[in-house]
């Protein structure tokens, strides 16, 4: 698939939590073909320490409106500098960058789509995809609180959402893994983005299940393009970068002890 680097302008900005800001990106022209799961590596300018991009989830992308959505959570120096971008600035994005979920697989699949923290955001895009190409999605999303959990009123309007939060305050108390659905129901695959013990606990339950699995990985990313080795991580078949080879994985090509 081709990359782009454009200068993109802001056309929304949005505060969903104190702690994530949303950013709505369009172009003069259409925006370039991408694929659910993909990320696009984002200039800092502003931030003196900051030299390397940052690597951004592919949110949502509204083709009637022409906007790329980057839910972005505020870390460090460079994702706050971010959040201080306004409507009408310009933001430096090299895309699409990575591979992406797996295309659907069969007309009427139920593919549970497991999301925490800021690893919610790729699954809305792909929900959507999947819903579009005739599958059946469904959502299992992990809070801390539910004042913790993003942009929920779009994911409800895609397919069925299930919730878990550390404290109860909204749906089931405890973590994803723990939820009633995965003993109530049935899925043909599992797709699965957010912290690391959160992936391989769903791992270990896809293997429980002889359930099909792919996680996309969170691994550092400064270059996009395979060319920095800061990203490497261990498979199967040897050491790869995640930002060239993933960031989607099938867990089985991983070494993951689940």
């Amino acid at each position: 698939m081709k990359k782009y680097v454009k200068d993109l302008t802001v056309a929304e900005v949005s505060f969903p939590h104190e702690q994530y800001v949303l950013l709505k990106l369009t172009d003069k022209e259409p925006l370039p073909e991408t694929r659910p799961g993909q990320f696009v590596e984002v200039k800092v300018e502003g931030s003196p320490r900051t030299f390397l991009r940052r690597p951004i989830s592919i949110n949502y992308v509204d083709r009637e409106k022409n906007l790329l959505w980057l839910l972005i959570k505020k870390v460090g120096e460079g994702t706050h500098k971010l959040a201080e971008l306004k409507v009408g600035e310009r933001l430096n994005v090299v895309f699409p960058l990575g591979n992406g979920f797996s295309p659907v697989q069969k007309v009427g699949e139920r593919v549970l789509l497991v999301g925490g923290g800021v690893g919610v955001a790729p699954m809305l895009d792909y929900g959507k995809y999947l819903k579009e190409q005739g599958a059946n999605p469904v959502f299992l999303l992990g809070a801390r609180s539910k004042n913790d959990l993003l942009e929920m009123d779009f994911f409800k309007s895609i397919a069925p959402v299930y919730v878990t939060t550390e404290d109860g305050s909204e749906g089931e108390r405890g973590f994803v893994t723990q939820h009633s659905v995965l003993t109530q129901e049935t899925f043909d695959r599992i797709s699965v983005c957010g912290p690391k013990p959160m992936m391989v606990s769903v791992a270990r339950y896809a293997k429980q299940t002889a359930t099909p699995c792919e996680v996309s990985l969170e691994n550092m990313m400064a270059c996009g393009l395979g060319a920095c080795l800061c990203c490497v991580e261990k498979t199967i078949k040897g050491n790869v970068c995640v930002c060239k080879e993933g960031p989607v994985f099938d867990v089985n090509d991983l070494t993951w002890e689940v």
